[in-house]
């Protein structure tokens, strides 16, 4: 039997020649991607990177003093304190309500077309999203979606007054009091008050307000009218009177003032009048502050003290779908006989999330919170849409200085500088997320 061929070696030299050419190829096939790499990545930085050492000129070294303004320049301090806060409340918050939304739609029915509402902010972009939310949080409750709940919940339980701007007129018995009025004199039973007002159009009347009649007298007790002592036309109606045309201050508040202690208090009908008990007799009459407060127009969300909460709310509404999708897929990796195994050993619900399904979503939770520190570092287009100029100083943060101090204030060297910074700040961040992913994929 013949003895099996076999193949000689190549000679060295040709398997350098061999090696040499695949890595040509492999240079070649990966040389596209390094040129696009060096020009939109690797020169911006090395370019900001030396230009942060120079002037606004550009023509003098300036050293570190462009550095030395990221920490003393207000303008700078304020966006660094904003982004700290940004970094410790944005991705804590989306990575917890992701988790709470991806654990619950496991429970119910119509689960993924949930997921796909939660998930769908993500579809727009940030110049949208910035847009939608200038107008959720605008301050007036007839545009704002935002003050139209809050208002509609305060009136709810505190109703407003209808009489705002209500105030006497001319030859009037009543003068100013602690926000409120008073008569001028004491009244008595059996004399029936006026108490005309002015200033009230009558669009804004109450729904229920009827044309204002005179009081009755009644020997008994204190009676009178408020009404709205103005009817249009010139030289038209009689002053200190009700016009048929006049209406009555429906629901005014009436109060009888002995000594500085109300003795009584009464509300006004629809047609102005109103009756008090004998007890008011002699005593001066107060229509209270309570009777002409301003309607409450609600939160001034975008206001300096709460325009970064508002901004990262927007935040979350659109990256709290993105937290939820990666959590998800975790969740469905996660052996279900552990979780069962915990119920069969009586623990309840609760203690299974706490102790079973957040300790085994850990990696992804991690996974999800760095990635979106990452992003929260670079947020520029919420906060320069959303905040009005009259706040935007307060909601300032890094991305959004470095383009003002760019762009807009003509100081290049600290915009570089501020650039270097934050790149510094993203790379200690990035380089756990890597380690973190590829520890996972040694497991």
């Amino acid at each position: 039997m013949a003895a099996p061929a076999t193949t000689a070696p190549a000679p060295p030299g040709r398997r350098k020649n061999v090696t040499g050419t695949r890595r040509t190829v492999a240079f070649l096939f990966l040389l596209p991607a390094l040129v696009l790499l060096g020009a939109l990545v690797v020169y911006p930085i090395g370019y900001s990177l030396i230009r942060s050492f120079y002037n606004a000129n550009g023509d003098g070294f300036a050293g570190f003093d462009n550095y030395k303004a990221i920490f003393t320049d207000d303008g700078i301090r304020t966006a660094l304190k904003n982004n700290i806060i940004w970094v410790v409340f944005a991705p804590t918050l989306s990575t917890a309500l992701g988790l709470v939304f991806a654990v619950l739609t496991e429970r119910i029915r119509w689960g993924t077309a949930f997921k796909l509402v939660v998930f769908m902010p993500m579809a727009i972009s940030m110049l949208a999203a910035g847009i939608i939310f200038r107008l959720v949080y605008d301050q007036d409750p007839d545009k704002g979606v935002a003050n139209a709940v809050w208002v509609g919940v305060h009136d709810t339980f505190a109703r407003s007054s209808a009489f705002p701007n209500a105030h006497p007129g001319r030859e009037s018995p009543l003068k100013p009091d602690q926000g409120g009025f008073v008569t001028t004199a004491a009244v008595h039973a059996g004399q029936p008050v006026s108490l005309p007002l002015v200033g009230v159009a009558p669009d804004q009347m109450p729904d229920g307000a009827k044309p204002a009649v005179a009081a009755v007298s009644d020997p008994g007790k204190v009676t009178g009218s408020t009404w709205q002592d103005f009817t249009r036309g010139k030289g038209v109606g009689r002053l200190g009177a009700p016009d048929p045309s006049e209406l009555g201050y429906d629901g005014m508040r009436v109060e009888a003032v002995k000594d500085g202690t109300v003795v009584a208090s009464a509300e006004a009908a629809a047609d102005g009048t109103f009756t008090l008990p004998a007890a008011a007799d002699g005593a001066v009459l107060r229509l209270p502050a309570s009777n002409f407060k301003q309607p409450y127009n609600g939160v001034d969300w975008l206001g300096p003290s709460l325009v970064t909460p508002a901004i990262i709310g927007s935040y979350i509404w659109m990256w709290a779908g993105f937290a939820m999708v990666l959590i998800a897929a975790g969740l469905a990796g996660v052996p279900r006989e552990l979780l069962e195994a915990a119920r069969v050993d009586g623990a309840t619900e609760w203690q299974v999330f706490r102790k079973v399904t957040v300790p085994l979503l850990a990696p992804v939770l991690a996974v999800v919170t760095v990635t979106l520190m990452i992003n929260v570092l670079k947020v520029f287009d919420l906060v320069y849409i959303i905040a009005p100029g009259s706040s935007q100083d307060d909601a300032n943060v890094l991305a959004l200085e470095l383009y003002r101090k760019g762009f807009s204030e003509g100081q290049p060297g600290i915009a570089s500088a501020i650039a270097v910074f934050l790149l510094l700040l993203v790379i200690p961040v990035m380089w756990f997320n890597v380690r973190r992913l590829r520890r996972e994929e040694r497991r």
